[in-house]
């Protein structure tokens, strides 16, 4: 990298050595799969902290401590005597625990498959590139800030702080643009164009942003995208893009009642035609705190509105886009087999697919989401 003081890989091959299933695990069937889970926890006892993210299936969340979304889990297990944290999600979020965690804690992912697409758009080799345009761009004396979503490898989350940027979540990205508005001219916001368009719209500059598309040699000019105040990029969740607003058309029609509550993820158009958007939290606790009969229609990863319709059954819970709507690919390979695996290696004394950041990586993506703390 030429903009970066540290060496990065692409993520493809940044985790090569984590290791897949043995054959002896894939076909266990499920009552001998939790017998040996449970029997695996109870012989671990407090030395293993297990996180479910919300997106994850009732075969994992079953088995969790703690459930929520990344970063709330991140700081369940840095406040965790726990040694083992064995993570129940994606790559990104097993590197925001290991930056979180202590230095004696080992974080481990159970399956090597589990990789965000979105978090993969956004490379920080890809990123260096396209930095080195737009900063070659600026007048002398503009500034662009980087911001990246949670949803990002450790070593963009770094590039981030390097370059006087910082991290942020679907709940506060509102306040990291005013931060780094506080700190410059403009802001490079990724990789989720969906949350950065939205959150330009909360704040009023709806007008004042451009897509910066990394694969389209002949896409936006950086002498152009820098007449804009947001660059966004060109990076999206393949979940939450799959709504539409037809999708809420339907529900309305079904249930006139509903409310209908979208993840920022989403396209703009479907979270204006929403009546709510928020973040995984912002969904749990809308419908923790419906009254009993009211229906909620939720736009988000398929498996948390099933784990919501287990935990409040007194409230009428809808997918938003009812049979169509999809689980996420990457959340699906923590395979409960995998569950199994992990935890009887620990048992054994072996440590399987432990999540490392390199140090200098780590202690810069610190600074990021120390940043975003202060905010």
């Amino acid at each position: 990298m030429e903009t970066a003081a540290f060496e990065t890989d692409l993520s493809l091959f940044k985790y090569d050595n984590l290791e897949q299933l043995p054959p002896e695990y894939r076909d266990l069937e499920a009552a001998e799969r939790t017998e040996r889970i449970e029997s695996a926890l109870d012989e671990l006892g407090d030395d293993v902290v297990i996180l479910g993210h919300n997106y994850q299936r009732q075969e994992i969340v079953e088995h969790a401590d703690f459930i929520g979304d990344s970063y709330q889990l991140s700081k369940e297990a840095a406040q965790s005597d726990a040694d083992y944290v064995v993570f129940g999600g994606v790559t990104f979020m097993a590197e925001s625990a290991d930056i979180i965690t202590d230095d004696d804690q080992s974080v481990i992912l159970p399956s090597m498959e589990a990789s965000c697409p979105m978090a993969g758009m956004a490379e920080a080799l890809q990123v260096d590139a396209a930095w080195a345009e737009l900063t070659a761009a600026l007048d002398n004396d503009e500034e662009i800030i980087p911001i990246t979503y949670m949803n990002s490898y450790a070593d963009l989350k770094a590039f981030c702080a390097e370059q006087g940027g910082l991290v942020c979540t679907s709940s506060n990205a509102h306040k990291a643009f005013e931060y780094a508005f506080e700190k410059g001219d403009k802001v490079l916001f990724l990789p989720d164009k969906h949350l950065g368009e939205n959150t330009a719209h909360r704040l009023g500059m709806a007008d004042e942003t451009v897509e910066w598309d990394p694969w389209d040699a002949e896409g936006t000019d950086a002498a152009d995208a820098v007449e804009n105040d947001i660059i966004l990029w060109e990076g999206y969740c393949q979940v939450h893009e799959r709504f539409r607003e037809h999708h809420i058309e339907s529900i309305r029609e079904d249930y006139p009642d509903a409310n209908v509550i979208v993840h920022p993820e989403c396209r703009r158009e479907v979270v204006e035609a929403a009546d709510v958007a928020g973040s995984t939290s912002t969904i749990c606790e809308s419908v923790a705190e419906a009254d009993p009969g009211e229906t909620w229609a939720i736009g988000t990863e398929i498996h948390l509105t099933h784990h919501l319709q287990r935990w409040h059954p007194d409230v009428n819970v809808v997918p938003l886009c009812g049979e169509a709507c999809m689980d996420c690919n990457a959340m699906r390979q923590i395979d409960p087999n995998y569950l199994a695996w992990v935890l009887e290696e620990l048992v054994a004394g072996r440590e399987r697919n432990v999540i490392e950041v390199a140090p200098e990586e780590k202690g810069l993506a610190q600074v990021a989401m120390d940043r975003m703390l202060e905010i």
